[in-house]
């Protein structure tokens, strides 16, 4: 399903849309990002698995891109699997609601573990069970994901972002080996995921949505059985093209589409 390509993010907007990005869709945006991370900090206080907690957060979501004028299309949902590990390119602070909206399930985050220390969200994070990993130590990058396969081997799936944060550009940014490492240990498969339209909606460094439709593309599901840790590389490889290839094959006319040709595909 193609979507109607959105305004560019290299196009100026007009005086009536930043007016209405100001006023109107920001405000909302963080109210409802405050009022339903209330609601989870006040459910973590009552529960112990979580459940209500990503059901907030999944409200939250859908209705974070309903403030930014975003629809979302999900396309590829016979390829959900009850355990694997979820993974995508990371464009936007709009993949997040997108990625919450479109998995009908609880799973747990992989984040930087620098996400911790800022008030409300840290707080959020650590009250909901998410993974901290911290990318500036060796060790501490290891325990983190070591903790990452408990929390798989106890059934609960998972979903990081390859490439550490968000691209600058809109092209696809070198990924991470963590995905595969964990996929390879855990014996678990990886699901390549592209988000294609948030880079358009809310590039980084910017402070304006730019109403679009949006869509999660759920690719088959790699297996890492023949693979050893050795081969980390090789399975980080078809990974990192895998979404490549959905990308491509799903973004609309206008949005910015990684070339394949950078990995020597």
């Amino acid at each position: 399903m193609s979507a109607t390509p959105g305004t560019s993010p290299q196009t100026a907007l007009s005086l009536t849309s930043r007016l209405t990005s100001n006023m109107v869709r920001c405000p909302l945006f963080f109210l409802l990002t405050g009022f339903f991370g209330c609601l989870s900090l006040l459910a973590s206080c009552l529960e112990k698995d979580g459940r209500v907690q990503h059901e907030m957060a999944r409200r939250w979501g859908r209705a974070s891109l309903w403030a930014a004028g975003a629809p979302f299309t999900v396309i590829g949902r016979e390829h959900v699997l009850p355990l694997a590990i979820y993974t995508s390119n990371h464009t936007s602070f709009m993949d997040t609601p997108l990625v919450f909206s479109s998995l009908p399930f609880q799973f747990r985050i992989l984040a930087k573990q620098s996400l911790w220390k800022w008030p409300f969200i840290g707080w959020h994070l650590n009250r909901s069970g998410q993974i901290p990993v911290d990318e500036e130590s060796g060790s501490g990058s290891i325990a983190g994901l070591n903790r990452a396969i408990r929390v798989l081997k106890s059934g609960m799936p998972l979903f990081i972002f390859p490439e550490g944060g968000r691209t600058e550009d809109g092209e696809m940014q070198p990924f991470m080996k963590g995905p595969a490492y964990m996929s390879i240990r855990a014996r678990v498969p990886l699901i390549p995921m592209a988000l294609i339209g948030t880079y358009e909606l809310l590039p980084i460094h910017t402070h304006h949505f730019r109403p679009r439709p949006v869509k999660l593309v759920i690719g088959e599901p790699i297996d890492p059985a023949g693979y050893t840790i050795r081969q980390v590389d090789e399975l980080t490889s078809k990974l990192h093209v895998e979404i490549l290839r959905l990308y491509q094959s799903y973004a609309a006319p206008g949005d910015v589409t990684p070339d394949l040709m950078s990995l020597g595909v």
